[in-house]
This record gives C-alpha cells, structure tokens and sequence, in this order.
C-alpha cells in the first residue's frame, strides 16, 4: 500500500517555482504622530520610467483614491477634480495603460497607481506610445488599498521605489546545507541498506523476501519513460485544472510527508538499545515508543496543514516534513544501474527545460507552464493590444501553493520580500533526482568494495551543480532550473570516476549483484562483504 503514493509523491516533487517581472514597493504613510507607515508591492515597467533605489531624498505623493474610475477618456476626469501632483489610484478597464497614463499626465497627476483585482502584470505597450509618458506607472492590487486606508486612514501619502536585488543572500547558504546534506544523508541510508542485505542474507529468496519488507521499489529503463510521460501529464493536468487538484497534491504531501517522518524517525529510534516496552495487537507484537512516534508523525503534518499559510513559522515544519519526504524517497527507490539513472535525469532535464522555457512560445499569455503550476495560475487575464486588460475571475485557491519546495526566509530586504517571494526556494526534484543517482553510486561502492570513491565524487559534484546554479542566478537575476546544472555535473563525474577505475561497463550495466541470475549465488566473505560463483 505503501509504494502507490510514491509516483503520485514524485509528479509535484519535480516543480520548481521561479519568479521574473519588474517589482517594486509603495511605501505609504498616514499623517499620525509617529506616523504609521507599511509597505506594498507593485509591478512596473523600467522602460518607461526608472524608480529610485532608496528613499532617501525622495518628496512623498497625497494619494488620491479614484477607484471609481477607470481615466480611460479625459472625459472621466470631473473638472472640479484637482490632482495636480498627487499620486492617483483608478481602476483596471478595458483600455491600455498607455491611455490611462496620459488622461492622469495631462491631469498634472504626479504618479499613476492602477488597482488590479486580479493578477500584478507589468505595464506594457508601443515604444513610439509611450515615449510622452513621464509619470511613474505602477499595478497595485486593489486589496492592498483597501488595507492601506483601514490601516493608515483617510489621508495617506505615497513614494515608489525598487530597492536593487541584492547581489547574494544568505539563505542560499541554508538552502545549499539543506540540499547538499539531504543528497549525502539519503545516499548513505540506502547504502547502509544495501550493506544490512548482504551481511544478514546468504539466499535470494530470504533477501526478496527483506526487500518486500522494506518496500524499496526499483526503477527499470522502461519504468523511467513511463514514469517521466505520466509526470508530463500530472503537470498539464495541474495547469488546467489547478483550483481542484491543488488540495489533492496539499492531501497526498500530508500523508506521504508523514510516512517519510516515521521512516526516518523509526530508523533512529531502533538503533536505541533501552525503551523497548512491547504491546500486543492482533497477533503482533508492538513497540509502544513507535506507537507514540507515530502520533507525533501525524500531528506534525496536520498542524503543517492547518497553518500552511502562516508565513512566520510554518515554513520550518514544510521544510522538516520536505527533507524527510527527500530522505526516504532516495532510499526507497533504487536504480539497478547507470544506465536507468543517465535515461531518468536526462529526460527529467529535458522534462524541466521544456515546461520552463518552450512553453512561453506555445502558452496565449507567454507565461512558462512549469511557473504558471509553481505559482497558482490566474484566472481570465488576457492580452489586447500589448496590454494586459481586466480579467472577470480572482487567482483560483489564491492563497494556496504546492509543497513543492523547501523554504527559508530571504534575509535581505527586496522587493521580492513584499510581492510574495519571501523565501528564497528549491524544488524537492532538484534533490531527489540527482539524490537517486547518488544513493546508486553509493550501493555500487558497497557492492564492489570501491572506498567510497563514487559516493564521494558525485556528491561533491552535486554540491559543485548547487554552487554554479546560485552563481547564475546571482548573474541573470533571475530563477534557474536547478536540474540545468546538477545533471551534467553529477553524470560527467560519476562517468570520469568509472571510466578513469576501468569500471564502466559494470557500473553502466550494474554491479553483479544486482543482475543476479538463477545460475549465480552470493557469498559472505570474512569481511561480511559479498563474493559471486558460478556453478
């Protein structure tokens, strides 16, 4: 029962969200004493008109609310109206944002803010349109400007500005140790496994009969296409029907996220020689301690579904459920060869290479299909013109994400921390997909007595992947496809370290021991490592 959720755990384990655009901050202030000030994120276009970097220097703006309003025509503008160097917020409607610049513009308005009620898009439109535009132009979601009164009053003041993304945070340390000990940490588990199956087990049918018991699943070259083509599909499901399945994937991550934990809590807990106090239920015999943990497993995952949402802290339980969900992937399933793991990290990179950067060309709104599932998409938006118009529908489940990612808050202060990108990210895919490759290197340096040569190697490879990944994201701004890195880095070493031992066919086909056939027995040497003979 246990190995049905596993492709179904891995369809989302593959996604990893990636954010582009032009954001900046509304910093807006009330007229209390000490006045109350609070931050919003708007989206903008830097083509037309540049926002400062600091607030230092910068005169604020007396905002005028005209939600009211769409400013399509002069004709909306009331000649009472006085804007004159205020900041002015209208509505979203069907006319461009070129149009609504120039009704403000020619109006003396000293910023244009538009509400949006559903998705932040940044302003587009004709060069040649835009060249008499001299205001800021900026979308802010128009329930950011019903709290801004609630919060701040009736008389508010504005200023705009884009602080520059830093050149590196320091939750990227956190995320590589994350990455990089979960990668080592689940290859030795399942090398420690492979080690317990050849020191406990002289025939095959008693180590069959362990590997039923343990539930590790193998992936044959035939599996992986297949396993790969059904990801493809789960992720199409996901972009068309993500306002329902979004709670199955929330449903399915609680339950396997609790397994991982028991598994891995379980492994530790046996290793403990006092406190073994037994039950007996059904014929069988129960430890008490694994029945508490098992409570504790489960009330984990749903005091994490509860307060999924709850930015402050709940982040801490998703990446402890995350990193357990990683660890007992990695050792559960195992690749019998070298070949498997060059066809499955191979297809999945061209699997993320795709949906990332193909399908802006084939999607109606440009949008990458891999960031719309990551990101929750939008409901109707559309383009006319160039420019994104009002769409009837909010975000479906807007609140709602996929527990794909391990998290940790961004310690530097950006833009990104207010428009919803908090965290600095990485998909489970990226440590699960190359974490099998490891785990493999890890069981063949069991199998064939090799010191650890490949373990080693290819998790230093897969570090080195990790590092050159945050340095392109630090160079291009933007987020990367992690598996566009670690693949290469880790199947170019782990075949260097095959080819320069003289080991690849084995390691290419698989170890003896693991094409075993009726003919062939292993054998225990002294050392408790094993040896093959033929009849």
């Amino acid at each position: 029962m246990r190995r049905a959720w596993l492709p179904w755990a891995a369809l989302w384990a593959l996604l990893l969200p990636r954010v582009n655009g032009q954001e900046g901050i509304l910093h807006a202030s009330g007229n209390g004493i000490p006045p109350l000030t609070k931050d919003y994120c708007i989206r903008y276009n830097p083509s037309w008109v540049s926002l400062p970097n600091t607030l230092d220097d910068i005169a604020s703006s007396s905002l005028e609310n005209l939600t009211s309003k769409v400013f399509c025509s002069n004709s909306e503008v009331p000649s009472t109206l006085v804007i004159k160097d205020k900041a002015v917020v209208v509505m979203r409607g069907n006319c461009s944002f070129v149009d609504k610049a120039r009704t403000a513009q020619s109006h003396g308005a000293k910023i244009l803010l538009i509400a949006s009620k559903s998705g932040l898009s940044s302003p587009s439109g004709n060069k040649t349109d835009v060249q008499n535009v001299t205001i800021p132009v900026a979308l802010v979601r128009y329930n950011d400007i019903m709290d801004m009164q609630q919060a701040l009053g009736a008389r508010i003041n504005v200023t705009l500005y884009s602080p520059s993304l830093p050149e590196f945070d320091y939750s990227m340390v956190v995320i590589f140790l994350i990455a990089v000990l979960t990668v080592a940490l689940g290859g030795y588990w399942s090398g420690v496994s492979e080690l317990e199956d050849l020191k406990t087990v002289t025939s095959p049918e008693d180590r069959e009969t362990r590997r039923k018991k343990e539930e590790n699943v193998t992936f044959t070259p035939l599996t992986v296409i297949i396993f790969v083509v059904i990801c493809c599909a789960m992720l199409l499901l996901l972009y068309f029907f993500y306002k329902w399945l979004v709670y199955v994937i929330i449903s399915v991550f609680c339950l396997a996220s609790a397994m991982s934990l028991y598994n891995c809590l379980s492994a530790l807990i046996r290793k403990i020689s006092f406190g073994q106090c037994r039950i007996s239920c059904c014929n069988k015999s129960i430890e008490v301690r694994l029945i508490f943990l098992a409570g504790f497993c489960i009330a984990t995952a749903v005091v994490w579904a509860v307060f999924r949402n709850e930015d402050r802290w709940a982040w801490i339980l998703q990446d402890i459920l995350g990193v357990a969900f990683c660890l007992n992937f990695i050792k559960t399933l195992k690749m019998p060869n070298f070949k498997s793991c060059v066809i499955l990290l191979g297809l999945l990179l061209l699997y993320d290479v795709f949906f990332v950067f193909i399908t802006p060309f084939i999607t109606k709104n440009g949008e990458s299909i891999m960031v719309e599932v990551a990101a929750g998409p939008f409901g109707n938006s559309e383009k006319n013109d160039g420019n994104l118009v009002e769409g009837p529908a909010e975000r479906s489940a807007p609140h709602e994400k996929l527990p794909v990612v391990i998290r940790v808050p961004r310690l530097e202060y950006s833009a990104l921390t207010i428009c919803g990108m908090p965290f600095s990210l990485l998909g489970f895919g990226d440590i699960i997909v190359p974490g099998l490759l490891v785990a493999y290197c890890r069981r063949f340096d069991i199998q064939t007595r090799s010191s650890s040569i490949y373990y080693v190697s290819c998790t230093i490879a897969y570090a080195v992947g990790m590092v050159l990944t945050f340095v392109v994201l630090a160079l291009m701004k933007m987020g990367q496809p992690a598996l566009l890195y670690l693949v290469p880095c880790t199947l170019i070493t782990s075949s260097l370290v095959a080819w320069r031992r003289k080991e690849m066919k084995k390691f290419w086909q698989g170890s003896s021991y693991q094409v075993l056939d009726s003919s062939r027995k292993p054998l225990l040497q002294d050392d408790g490592t094993s040896r093959l003979y033929s009849e």
